[in-house]
């Protein structure tokens, strides 16, 4: 029979990320920026200089497939490095600059001659002369571009497995409070009869004083119904549930973020239901130093993916 082989635990990964990639090829520079946030599901953003349109589609493709949550900007920036600009003089846009400025002039003495300095430097005069590229030279361009994104998403990812080892690191620690908060709360929760015991025996002497015909039998019953509603072990049993869940899927690590925020909830529910259930002034401390705990679990969670 063959041996199993032990699943490896995945690394927790953060939706919070930034990263840089740059290169050149051919006369070009290229720099690659990409920043990722928190989300509820994928959104890519791409910023693209003029020309490089038509890898949007492959861009957003590869940030899907290297990541499953978070909201992210690519953005491009592409530069000539080696080639010498050349320009040349819009003669028909001239001309109709001198002709006007003649005609101006005709009517009034106040308008000086135009200077050539002067119509040189109106906008659309002087204008580049755009350099023809063969396809194997766009497609070189593209493939290197291309490349870069691959390497940036790499870094993002790398940089989101860091900040997400930081927040899994917090998010034992938390959990671990969270089992000790129970674990007090337990105790104290055991106390609980005892005390609901010896109150209301104060309260009933007190009553049966007052109202000496009131049945004792009664007064049993609503003591019983009061104990019961101060039960807190279904509360704190499902909290443990909900701890080892937790601490499953923290240690299966991968995607895990919504599954964790739903337990969260959860968590919540059952420390609020604890708190209305607790019966004296050290459980209701607990309750809420639990509350305050699962809260700052829960903002960590939101982080990620």
């Amino acid at each position: 029979m063959s041996k199993q082989k032990k699943k490896t635990a995945m690394a927790i990964a953060s939706m919070t990320g930034f990263a840089r990639s740059s290169g050149s090829v051919e006369g070009y520079s290229w720099n690659w920026e990409a920043k990722s946030v928190n989300g509820k599901g994928l959104d890519v953003r791409c910023r693209l200089p003029q020309g490089f349109e038509e890898i949007d589609v492959e861009a957003r493709n590869a940030t899907g497939k290297t990541f499953k949550r978070g909201n992210f900007n690519l953005i491009l920036t592409v530069q000539e490095t080696s080639r010498q600009s050349q320009y040349q003089v819009n003669r028909e846009l001239l001309d109709q600059l001198v002709e006007t400025a003649s005609r101006i002039r005709e009517g009034s003495d106040e308008f000086d001659k135009p200077s050539l300095d002067g119509l040189l430097a109106v906008r659309g005069v002087i204008e580049p002369i755009s350099e023809s590229e063969d396809e194997a030279s766009q497609a070189a361009r593209k493939k290197e571009v291309l490349s870069g994104l691959k390497d940036v998403l790499a870094a993002l990812g790398q940089n989101r497995a860091a900040e997400g080892s930081r927040i899994a690191k917090a998010l034992f620690e938390q959990l671990n409070t969270i089992i000790k908060l129970c674990g007090q709360a337990e105790k104290l929760a055991a106390l609980q009869p005892d005390n609901i015991r010896e109150k209301l025996h104060q309260q009933v002497a007190e009553l049966l004083d007052a109202v000496p015909g009131l049945p004792e039998e009664r007064l049993a019953q609503e003591a019983a119904v009061l104990m019961t509603k101060a039960d807190v072990r279904e509360e704190l049993d499902r909290l443990q549930a909900h701890i080892e869940a937790a601490r499953a899927l923290m240690e299966e690590g991968g995607v895990i973020g919504r599954r964790l925020d739903f337990l969260c909830q959860e968590f919540n529910r059952e420390a609020n239901t604890l708190c209305s259930k607790a019966a004296d002034v050290e459980l209701s401390k607990v309750g809420l130093e639990l509350k305050a705990v699962i809260e700052q679990y829960r903002e960590q969670v939101q982080n990620i993916e």
